[in-house]
């Protein structure tokens, strides 16, 4: 799949997809639209991406794609 494919189920749903171009720590896109705050409350945002990336001390990280990210071909959804 590539990006365009998708940009679309991203935004439907937020469902997780990844490259297999990636060196293999990063595991997964999510796109979100609100953040919770410590007290609880949840706030609608500007819409934005994070990384899932694997390893010490990791968790989710910003996310911004690529030209390669864009251009690739070789997007998967991630059940």
């Amino acid at each position: 799949m590539n990006f365009e494919q998708i940009l679309p189920i991203l935004k439907n749903g937020g469902k997780a997809v990844r490259t297999t171009g990636w060196g293999g720590a990063e595991n997964f896109v999510k796109l979100f639209h609100t953040i919770t705050l410590e007290t609880g409350e949840t706030l609608d945002v500007t819409p934005y991406f994070l990384i899932n990336v694997s390893g010490e001390g990791e968790g989710y990280s910003m996310w911004s794609p690529t030209p390669c990210d864009i251009l690739a071909n070789d997007w998967q959804i991630v059940a």
